[in-house]
């Protein structure tokens, strides 16, 4: 494989990649309007807090600290 057909194999699977990720994020967006349309309209505020932190830290591992 010369280096000019891994150059073009590396640049479609980046196109393909990122064609994924949109279609994933769009089927996720989706998914979470209609959780949102089922929720109860009147919500705490505090679970809604609690949302919107792990919104923030979604993917990411999140250590509690102990009191």
């Amino acid at each position: 494989m010369t280096t000019s057909d891994r150059a073009k194999y590396l640049h479609e699977l980046r196109q393909i990649a990122a064609t994924f990720q949109d279609d994933i994020n769009r089927e996720l967006t989706q998914r979470m309007e209609e959780d949102n349309k089922r929720a109860p309209q009147n919500q705490s505020k505090g679970k809604k807090e609690e949302e919107a932190k792990e919104e923030e830290n979604y993917g990411e591992e999140v250590v509690e600290e102990e009191e």
